[in-house]
């Protein structure tokens, strides 16, 4: 007989929180990077003579598996890039927990646990998401993005890709909600995390569902991954390091900018990084900067004259030529 049981998350990790669901053995946990975070699974009743038999499994988009570790009683086994950052916790016989060391970006996403002893089996999914609204506090930004090639050119899979690359993870429902509420308002419609297409809107009008409409969030529901192409938004909630406009006498191109980071002991730039900076740590400047996608971005926290003046903004210049020495640029150095 198979047997589905729900759980109680004990909080190993600083900062982690974990939220049950309301039915079927699957919980929501939330972590920043850099955290060794667990991920709770574990059989209920006796323990057979037959031992525990665990196997942890990254789903995919696609809906396969990557397998992150398999155990057989005393036989373990991790994969991939989890090597050497994986382990079971085992506080009791038939507990399963896995914990995964050291976060980062590409960790994110559903994992799903298998534990059997005998004919006793529980299968669990676990959500795991970077830390923010609906975690103890509401510590990042969201931001819409999109590429080079213009508006609704990302199915979903290059929609995670594109917010990867910008050091950033695709939004949650209860994310991109959050920012509205702090006045987010956005026509261009973008994937989330659930795989539905939604655009924050705080001031209604014509193009954007409607004068006669409510302020809200637009939904489109659920799209197809593979083939419905949007925006998307993305989500950043740190800044492991140290974002700057780095001083030049002369404008650059975006060759001689990545070049100039790279002497000052830097990268340049990526878009998550100037959204943190600008949301977490208040930066203003008033000079377009290269960043590494090839847009050009500046950020205002002090609307004035000449540099945004009726809002705070990361103001989008776009993706000019790469020729053109018209920019400074923005750098940044990792926390090592």
């Amino acid at each position: 007989m198979i047997a589905l049981f729900f759980f109680t998350l004990v909080v190993f990790a600083s900062g982690l929180h974990a939220e049950p669901q309301d039915s079927g053995s699957r919980i929501k946990v939330y972590a920043n990077r850099g955290d060794n975070i667990t991920l709770p699974c574990r059989l209920e009743g006796q323990s057979s003579l037959f031992g525990n038999r665990i196997k942890w499994a990254k789903v995919e988009n696609d809906s396969s598996e990557t397998n992150v570790l398999i155990s057989m009683g005393p036989h373990k086994k991790t994969y991939g890039s989890f090597q050497d950052r994986v382990y079971l916790l085992e506080v009791e016989d038939n507990d399963g927990t896995l914990v995964i060391t050291d976060l980062d970006l590409n960790d994110y996403g559903t994992y799903r646990c298998e534990i059997i002893n005998g004919m006793n089996e529980n299968i669990v999914e676990v959500d795991l998401e970077l830390q923010g609204e609906n975690s103890l506090s509401f510590t990042g930004v969201v931001f819409p993005y999109s590429p080079r090639l213009g508006r609704y050119n990302l199915n979903f899979q290059d929609a995670e890709s594109a917010c990867l690359e910008q050091d950033a993870v695709v939004a949650s429902f209860e994310q991109l909600y959050e920012e509205w509420r702090n006045g987010m308002d956005w026509c261009n419609a973008g994937w989330l995390n659930d795989g539905t297409v939604q655009y924050p809107i705080t001031k209604p009008r014509e193009p954007c569902g409607g004068v006669r409409t409510s302020a809200g969030l637009r939904n489109y529901g659920q799209r197809d991954k593979s083939n419905s192409r949007y925006d998307v938004f993305c989500f950043t909630a740190s800044l492991k390091g140290r974002f700057y406009y780095l001083i030049q006498p002369e404008k650059l191109n975006f060759d001689e900018a990545v070049d100039m980071c790279k002497r000052d002991g830097a990268e340049i730039a990526k878009v998550g990084h100037i959204y943190a900076a600008w949301k977490l740590q208040g930066y203003d400047r008033c000079d377009a900067g290269w960043l590494a996608d090839g847009s050009v971005r500046y950020p205002i926290s002090r609307p004035r004259k000449n540099c945004s003046p009726t809002e705070a903004a990361v103001r989008f210049v776009g993706f000019p030529d790469k020729k053109q020495k018209l920019y400074g640029v923005y750098c940044f150095r990792p926390q090592l």
